[in-house]
């Protein structure tokens, strides 16, 4: 560690300590060619999540576009904010645990898809329907026979 009195790299470190967060060290050094004292502190280097888009651009992971989208699709459902806050850092949560560096923007859409799905039928609808981009009546029908046979099923039809 360079003194930024005298620009000299011969340092001892006097004290050293965790800051309250406990996601810092803080040290106290001091310089054995001036004699002054300075701060450092050590943080752990955070990879940034990107995310590969459609097109192939890649941009930084950003959770408030996945709330944004959400809150789209549960526009004027019985859907709480609490909910969609929950769903957010769940899917946060297991992005930053499964990948290092890089993650598709499909895996993204399909995990917001499936916890939709098990939330709000008319949301997840809502969603697919963007995030899918149906070009047709039948492509929209397709995606609705699944929960049309689930929701059969469950009734005892």
């Amino acid at each position: 560690m360079r003194c930024p009195y005298c620009n000299t790299d011969n340092d001892r470190v006097v004290d050293s300590r965790a800051t309250a967060d406990g996601l810092t060290i803080r040290r106290r050094r001091e310089c054995l060619e001036c004699g002054r004292r300075f701060t450092t502190y050590e943080r752990m280097e955070e990879t940034i999540l990107r995310v590969v888009k459609k097109d192939g651009s890649r941009v930084p992971f950003d959770r408030s576009l996945i709330l944004k989208g959400m809150l789209k699709a549960c526009e004027k459902r019985p859907v709480s904010m609490e909910e969609l806050e929950g769903i957010t850092a769940d899917i946060e949560r297991r992005l930053v645990e499964t990948f290092d560096r890089e993650v598709s923007s499909k895996y993204i859409g399909q995990l917001v898809m499936d916890a939709l799905a098990g939330l709000d039928q008319v949301a997840y609808v809502r969603f697919a329907s963007v995030y899918r981009e149906f070009k047709d009546v039948e492509q929209f029908l397709e995606e609705l026979r699944p929960l049309l046979q689930r929701a059969e099923e469950s009734s005892g039809r």
